[in-house]
C-alpha cells in the first residue's frame, strides 16, 4: 500500500513537473527582405518582437530574412515546419503558393499568409487596407506639389499596389485637378540602388513629390539630396527624414494581430480566417504629419484620417470611371471588397492616369 502511494505521488509530481516545463509554442516568420530594411520587413519583425514581449518564455520565435519568392520560400517554410514550428507567418504576396503547398504536407501546423487570398483549413490570410493611408498621402501631395507632377515608385503589378496608386491619385486629383502621376515599376520590394535610381529619374522628370510602394529609405535619401522634393514613409515611419522631405508615413502595425493569432494557437482556438483591416482597427497607422505641411492641409488630412477610421468615408467612392472611361462606381457608390470589379482583384487604373499596367 505504501509503495502504491509513493508511486502515485511520484507519478503526480512528475506530471506536475512536466506541465510546468511544457514546451514553448514555436512561431516562425519568413521575410522577403532584411530586418533592417527600415520598412516592410522591419515592421513585421517588430510584430515578432511583440509576440516575444507578450508571452515571454511561453513562446520561441525564429525568422529567416531575405527569402526570395518562389522555390526558395517553399524550402524555407518546409524547414521551419520540420523543425517543429506550431505557427508560421509568411509575410509576402509571392509566398502564397509555397505556403499552400507546404501546408498540405503539415496539416497540424498553422500558417498565416500576408496579403494573399488562398486559404485552407490550416492557412489563414491577412492584410491591411494600405490604400486608406494612400488616400491621406494623395491629399497632402496634391496640395503640396508645385510642379503638379507626382512620382510613384511601384514594386509589382499586383492588386495591392494598383489599389494604392489609384487611391493616391484620386485624392490628389480631388484637391488639385492639374496633378499628373508618373509611375516607375521597380520589380522589387527591396533594392536600395533600384529605388534610388527610380526616385532620381522621377525627380529629373519634374516630380516634386515621391510616393513609394518599396521598402527601403533610398527614395527618402534621394529626395533629401534633391532638396525640394517631399516624400512619405512606407510601411514604417522613416522618421529620420522628418520633418522634411518625409512629411508623413503609412505605418504597418502587425504586433496586435501576431499576438492574437499566437494566443489562439496556444488556446487551441485558432481557425482559418481572412482578415483585412485598416486605420479604424489600428492595422494601418498614419505617421505624424510634420510642420512642413501647411496647417490647413494638415487639419484636412487629419479629418480624412478620422473619416476613414470611423467608416463615414470610403477611399473609393463614386463617381469614378476606369481608365478607358467606362463607368466603375456611380455617384455615392463605394467599391466592394470582393466582386468582379472589386478591390481585392483590382487590375485597372482609374480615369486620368495615363500610364499602362505592365503584364
Amino acid at each position: 500500500m505504501k509503495l502504491t502511494k509513493l508511486l502515485t505521488g511520484a507519478t503526480l509530481a512528475l506530471g506536475l513537473a512536466t506541465t510546468a516545463m511544457a514546451d514553448p509554442t514555436k512561431v516562425g516568420f519568413v521575410y522577403v527582405g532584411p530586418v533592417g530594411d527600415g520598412g516592410w520587413t522591419y515592421e513585421h519583425d517588430k510584430g515578432r518582437k511583440a509576440v516575444e514581449a507578450a508571452f515571454g518564455d511561453k513562446v520561441e520565435t525564429t525568422f529567416v530574412e531575405n527569402v526570395p519568392e518562389g522555390a526558395d520560400a517553399e524550402r524555407v517554410i518546409t524547414q521551419m515546419a520540420l523543425q517543429g514550428a506550431d505557427l508560421i507567418f509568411t509575410t509576402s504576396f509571392g509566398y502564397m503558393d509555397p505556403t499552400i503547398n507546404v501546408a498540405k504536407k503539415f496539416p497540424k501546423v498553422k500558417f498565416e499568409h500576408a496579403t494573399g487570398y488562398k486559404q485552407a483549413d490550416n492557412v489563414s490570410v491577412y492584410s491591411a487596407r494600405f490604400y486608406e493611408g494612400r488616400a491621406v498621402q494623395g491629399h497632402i501631395a496634391g496640395h503640396m506639389t508645385k510642379t503638379n507632377k507626382i512620382g510613384y515608385i511601384a514594386s509589382f503589378p499586383i492588386p495591392e499596389v494598383i489599389r494604392g496608386i489609384n487611391s493616391a491619385y484620386i485624392h490628389a486629383k480631388k484637391v488639385n485637378p492639374d496633378v499628373e502621376f508618373s509611375i516607375i515599376w521597380a520589380y522589387t520590394w527591396f533594392d536600395p540602388a533600384k529605388e534610388a535610381d527610380a526616385a532620381k529619374a522621377l525627380i529629373e522628370q519634374g516630380a516634386d513629390v515621391i510616393l513609394q510602394h518599396t521598402d527601403s529609405t533610398a527614395p527618402q535619401a534621394a529626395a533629401q539630396a534633391a532638396g525640394n522634393v517631399i516624400t512619405f514613409g512606407q510601411a514604417s515611419d522613416m522618421g529620420e527624414y522628418a520633418p522634411f522631405p518625409r512629411v508623413s508615413s503609412i505605418i504597418d502595425e502587425w504586433g496586435p494581430y501576431y499576438v492574437a493569432r499566437t494566443q489562439a494557437v496556444m488556446d487551441g482556438t485558432w481557425e482559418s480566417v481572412s482578415t483585412w483591416d485598416g486605420i479604424g482597427a489600428g492595422m494601418v497607422g498614419i505617421g505624424e504629419i510634420s510642420d512642413a505641411v501647411p496647417a490647413d492641409v494638415k487639419a484636412e488630412a487629419l479629418a480624412l484620417v478620422d473619416a476613414l477610421a470611423d467608416g463615414s468615408y470610403h477611399a473609393f467612392t463614386g463617381p469614378l470611371n476606369k481608365q478607358d472611361g467606362t463607368p466603375w462606381l456611380a455617384e455615392g457608390e463605394v467599391a466592394q471588397d470582393y466582386s468582379d470589379d472589386g478591390l481585392a482583384g483590382m487590375s485597372f487604373y482609374v480615369e486620368g492616369i495615363t500610364a499602362e499596367i505592365p503584364n
